[in-house]
């Protein structure tokens, strides 16, 4: 862009190819064909110029705009806009290395794949927005026509970003990509040149699109070369530019006269080449007496210098957007996911607990293929029997204790007021009657006053699993026992306490429907294979909203952690998991044996060990008590 004048004024001359073609049609010879594969490309060149097309009223609040995909523009620039055709032409290259069939602007975010391109696009959709003001033709080719083409490239992006600041990335990585590395190459620097990097660069500091560390070399190195006094002159200008109205020509030609005469260049002479250094400026001349950038290098390459630290921002910056991204897209799809997992247990527990439910429930594969086969698993239920009286003692010993671990204490706040009742603060009404004999009115309030409020203890949800497989055979009594006292327990505490059972082995086999407690006591016969706790503390999740906070929540799990490893990973996710939503968890084992690495009570749960439930109720009253006042 900065070699080429890439804003087009006036009717463009008819490329070389268009020549081409009209000596075709003269000489009556037919058009040459072209090969598929050319044909297939410029077809799809096409699609993406008229989906560009599409998007321009979004970037430049006018509908007239066409853009148009060209291998070269008609300037030779990387993009440039024709306000008299109302016309927008894209250099092929730009995209570069995507084909066309991998573009697609319609598409939302489909420029993140392209940004410097549609860094080019937004550029050029700026001037359509704001480049409403056209030099005379008599100055086209002057050094007021060069300053004035100079000082609208950032005057328009600032237009622009007042408009839609969001597009500053596009632009920066437009300038990064695109505009910088296009920087004529010169040596040595003239003022000429020194003053268009400025120009160029320094003046998209000004306007928001660059940052100070990025241009501190470029603005040290045109410094040394022009002075500070005359490169502050510079930055006036620009910045008045930067305030001028988009139809005011006669301003900005004012501002472009400005700047040549600052740089003692006749505003109505040719621009001076910025390839080439005139005889009179070789050496690179400086009001403060330096002869170029401090360095010695060439300005070219302060400007890549540059290049390297925008991109090492730009880099920065969408690397910690990508992840930013795909942190958001984790926290979604781990949203779905719970989601889904917590309707995949919601299905299960209205299995498990429907009323014509008479054989276990097995999840997953296991359950499949057993019903592909035609068999159930037998019921681990024995049938019931009635509570001892040690049993039922036990229970409501349990109940008070439960009772009091849920208890919340009461609330104090503190109020103050300007008359009573209340306790009377000598040091406010100190400052009461102060403020009465000044005259001002009084603010103070000395009375203070004390409430107290108490906070209803909230009803418990209890949900237990107890394990049935073939190793917990010398367990059946204590488990039986256990179950019934816990969740008769569970009753006793509160009207609106609501407890659910399961036990558990491959299957899973409802013991206690969510609700209140059964009057008698449920036998088990531990004779079943494999373990399914993870799905039995989703159900029981699922019956009695054990991780849904408003309630003093307990997970209680009956059984001696003899699992494989996969069964003990699955079922420590899903204690983390209750523990994380506040729910307790405690965890039941009976007569100790000589337990491995594969055995035991998984992390997070509060662990006692019973011989005899009914006998051992302060065990579990203590443990009970201290995992639901240390639960989160």
């Amino acid at each position: 862009m900065p070699a080429h004048t890439h804003v087009q004024h006036g009717w463009t001359p008819p490329t070389e190819e268009e020549l081409g073609l009209a000596r075709w049609e003269d000489d009556g010879a037919p058009l040459p064909t072209p090969s598929l594969s050319a044909t297939a490309r410029e077809a799809e060149w096409l699609r993406v110029g008229a989906e560009l097309t599409a998007r321009i009223p979004e970037l430049a609040d006018r509908r007239d705009v066409v853009v148009s995909c060209l291998p070269r523009t008609r300037a030779g620039a990387k993009a440039l806009f024709i306000p008299d055709l109302a016309a927008m032409e894209v250099a092929t290259s730009v995209f570069s290395p995507l084909r066309p069939a991998e573009i697609s602007p319609a598409r939302a975010g489909d420029e993140e794949k392209y940004p410097a391109a549609w860094g080019a696009v937004v550029h050029e959709a700026a001037h359509a927005a704001h480049t409403r003001w056209t030099p005379p033709s008599a100055l086209h080719g002057s050094a007021v026509d060069a300053a004035g083409a100079l000082l609208e490239e950032s005057r328009a992006e600032a237009a622009h970003l007042d408009r839609r600041p969001h597009d500053r990335r596009w632009l920066r990585a437009c300038v990064a990509r695109l505009v910088m590395p296009d920087f004529p190459t010169y040596t040595p620097p003239t003022r000429w040149a020194a003053a268009y990097a400025a120009g160029l660069i320094l003046a998209r500091r000004d306007a928001g699109i660059l940052d100070d560390d990025e241009t501190q070399a470029l603005n040290e190195a045109v410094s040394n070369i022009l002075g500070s006094d005359l490169l502050a002159t510079l930055g006036g200008i620009w910045q008045a530019a930067h305030k001028t109205a988009d139809t005011d020509g006669d301003a900005m030609l004012d501002h472009a006269r400005a700047w040549c005469n600052a740089l003692g260049q006749d505003p109505n002479q040719p621009a001076p080449n910025l390839g080439k250094a005139p005889k009179e400026e070789t050496g690179g001349h400086s009001e403060s007496g330096s002869s170029g950038p401090a360095s010695g290098e060439g300005l070219e390459k302060v400007v890549g210098r540059v290049v390297r630290r925008v991109a090492a921002n730009e880099a920065a910056v969408a690397a910690a957007t990508v992840a930013a991204e795909a942190a958001q897209q984790a926290r979604a799809e781990a949203k779905k996911a719970q989601a889904a997992h917590k309707k995949q247990a919601a299905n299960m527990a209205k299995k498990v607990f429907a009323p014509d439910q008479t054989t276990p429930y097995v999840p997953g594969e296991d359950g499949e293929g057993l019903a592909a086969l035609g068999y159930s698993p037998p019921s681990p239920l024995a049938g019931t029997r009635s509570p001892l009286a040690t049993e039922k003692s036990a229970a409501g010993q349990l109940a008070r204790a439960l009772r009091n671990a849920a208890h919340r204490e009461r609330v104090t706040t503190q109020t103050s007021s300007a008359s009573p009742p209340g306790r009377l603060n000598m040091r406010g009404a100190l400052a009461r009657d102060a403020q009465a004999a000044a005259g001002a009115t009084p603010t103070a309030r000395p009375w203070r006053r004390t409430h107290h409020r108490n906070v209803p203890s909230p009803p418990l949800r209890v949900g237990i699993a107890v394990d049935v497989s073939g190793s917990m055979q010398a367990a059946e009594g204590p488990i039986a026992s256990a179950a019934w006292i816990l969740a008769r327990a569970t009753a006793l505490t509160d009207p609106d306490s609501r407890v659910a059972a399961v036990a558990f082995d491959l299957g899973i086999t409802a013991i206690n429907a969510p609700g209140r407690a059964s009057g008698q006591v449920t036998k088990f016969q531990a004779t079943g294979i494999g373990h399914s706790l993870a799905e039995a503390l989703d159900i029981l999740d699922a019956g009695v909203d054990l991780t849904r906070p408003g309630a003093a929540r307990l997970a209680v799990i009956a059984s001696d952690g003899h699992y494989g490893k996969r069964t003990r990973q699955q079922a420590a996710e899903r204690i983390a998991a209750l523990r994380k939503s506040g729910c307790a968890v405690l965890w039941l084992t009976f007569a100790p044996r000589n337990l491995d690495r594969l055995e035991g009570p998984l992390p997070g749960a509060t662990h006692v060990e019973l011989t005899n439930p009914a006998d051992a109720v302060a065990a579990i009253s203590k443990a009970a008590t201290t995992a639901l006042t240390a639960a989160p």
